[in-house]
């Protein structure tokens, strides 16, 4: 877990979400949220072991960080002699073609009107504009990497059966291959989160089984039907006791989350082997009860459950045949 802090207020104690997952010292790194570059070379890893980079959704606490992968780990080697070297794959949401209304009634300002929802392609193209003075600079200062070069953007494509929209964001769905090496198979599929489209989960299945990570979400069948008899079930919450937040908004809070007492019936429907919480916030206190939190996780589940904290780690299983 390299960050397991939700939302995006900064915190002293925990960093912005994004986890790593490692198979055969290969690396596929699961949302970039804030100071998850630093928290990655930090873990011990290495950039170099980047094999592929995949965004659940475009808010802003899942991309703060995004760039940075390239632009401070591409261009030149760290102390570790360490910087990406190949081309990396980054799967991520499509445009969302439209903006739902403003929660609340009336109206909202608009940033970049010609533009107001990009996907994964055009935002990577924006902040190659945003920092061409810097990367020419570099370029011609240094002799540095160009990390155009490295970053490989490729836009989910949902299945043609598949009838979402920015309005209808998550229909009932089977879930879908969107990448497949000689370590990973990843399958993703939608989930509702508030307004936001395209959100997704994702599930990798190894040699040594499987993580599926629910990105930001409210209860999902999809999600559920895709985290089949996962190893582990990385799944977000929120907790709202004693937080005082108006029907409106609590209910608005509940289009796009899972509370903490509900998210142990998720896993258990799943049957996920060991449910690991991550990107959490509690809206009634200043910094979440871990032990508190773990009991109630634990509502309507019998498998193992750990609510994460940053860096920590979890084993999969060995390779079958190993001994």
């Amino acid at each position: 877990m390299l960050g397991t802090r939700a939302g995006p207020p900064v915190d002293l104690h925990q960093v912005g979400a994004a986890t790593a997952l490692v198979v055969d010292g290969q690396t596929y790194v699961v949302d970039c949220g804030r100071a998850s570059v630093t928290q990655f070379v930090k873990a011990g890893l290495r950039l170099d072991s980047i094999r592929g980079i995949f965004l659940t959704h475009l808010h802003a606490d899942h991309i703060a960080d995004y760039y940075n992968f390239f632009m401070l780990g591409g261009h030149i080697k760290n102390q570790n002699g360490d910087h990406i070297e190949r081309r990396v794959p980054i799967l991520g949401p499509g445009p969302a073609g439209g903006l739902q209304p403003k929660f609340g009634g009336g109206t909202a300002p608009t940033v970049n009107p010609a533009d107001p929802t990009p996907g994964t392609k055009q935002m990577t193209e924006s902040l190659h504009a945003a920092y061409a003075y810097s990367m020419n600079v570099f370029l011609r200062d240094m002799n540095v990497v160009d990390i155009r070069t490295l970053m490989d953007v490729r836009e989910i494509q949902l299945p043609g059966t598949v009838t979402a929209d920015y309005l209808d964001t998550s229909p009932d769905m089977s879930p879908f291959e969107i990448y497949r090496d000689d370590k990973v198979t990843v399958t993703a599929t939608l989930v509702p989160h508030g307004p936001v489209f395209p959100a997704y989960a994702f599930r990798f299945d190894t040699a040594y089984g499987s993580v599926t990570f629910s990105g930001d979400t409210r209860y999902s069948t999809n999600l559920v039907e895709m985290a089949q008899d996962t190893d582990i079930l990385v799944h977000e919450a929120i907790g709202v006791e004693g937080a005082g937040l108006p029907d409106a908004t609590l209910d608005h809070m509940l289009q796009s989350h899972v509370l903490i007492e509900k998210v142990g019936e998720v896993a258990q429907q799943a049957h996920a082997k060991h449910l690991v919480v991550s990107h959490y916030a509690d809206l009634g206190a200043p910094k979440v009860d871990v032990r508190g939190w773990t009991r109630l996780a634990q509502r309507g589940y019998r498998g193992r459950t750990t609510v994460g904290w940053d860096l920590d780690r979890f084993t999969l299983g060995r390779r079958p045949g190993r001994r």
